[in-house]
C-alpha cells in the first residue's frame, strides 16, 4: 500500500480494493498477481491481471521510481501476457492515463494498440483513460521476451 500511494498519489487503490483482487488470486481464480524484490527483499514492483474466459485486463503495473527505466515494467507486462496467454485470453486489455506518455510507449512496444477513451476514468483526479488492447495473443506469445528485450 505504501508504493500504491508513493507511486499513484492521485488514484491509489484502497486496501479494501486490493484485498478484493488478492481474494481471488489462487489457483482457479480469475486474478493472477506478481511481485517483483531487489536484492533485500524490498518490494519494487507489482502487477495485476484478470482472465475470464477469453478477456484478459491488466489490473495495475506498478514500479518503484528508482528502478524505473530497467525493464522492470516490461518484465512483469511480460509475465502478465503470458499468463493470459496460459489461461486462453483472446484479447488484453487496459486503461492508462492519458498523461502517462512513457507506460503508453512500453505497452505499444508489446504490441498494444489504443481504442479508445474513457473520461473521467481515474478519479478523484477526474483524469481520462486510454483504453489499449492486444489482440491475438496466443500467436505474439513467442515473440514476448524479443519484445521486452528490445
Amino acid at each position: 500500500m505504501e508504493l500504491e500511494h508513493r507511486l499513484f498519489p492521485d488514484d491509489a487503490w484502497s486496501r479494501g480494493m486490493y484485498w478484493s483482487e488478492l481474494a481471488d488470486a489462487h489457483p482457479g481464480g480469475s486474478r493472477h498477481y506478481v511481485v517483483a524484490v531487489d536484492e533485500d527483499g524490498a518490494l519494487v514492483g507489482y502487477a495485476g491481471l484478470m482472465a475470464v474466459g477469453p478477456d484478459g485486463d491488466v489490473q495495475t503495473i506498478a514500479v518503484e521510481s528508482g528502478h524505473q527505466g530497467a525493464g522492470l515494467g516490461a518484465m512483469l507486462l511480460a509475465e502478465l501476457i503470458e499468463e493470459s496467454v496460459r489461461r486462453g485470453c483472446a484479447e488484453l486489455l487496459l486503461e492508462v492515463r492519458v498523461d502517462n506518455l512513457r507506460a503508453q510507449r512500453l505497452y505499444e512496444r508489446f504490441g498494444f494498440e489504443p481504442v479508445g477513451i474513457r473520461r473521467g476514468y481515474y478519479q478523484p483526479a477526474n483524469v481520462d483513460a486510454l483504453v489499449m488492447r492486444l489482440d491475438h495473443l496466443a500467436s505474439d506469445a513467442s515473440d514476448l521476451k524479443d519484445h521486452h528485450n528490445g
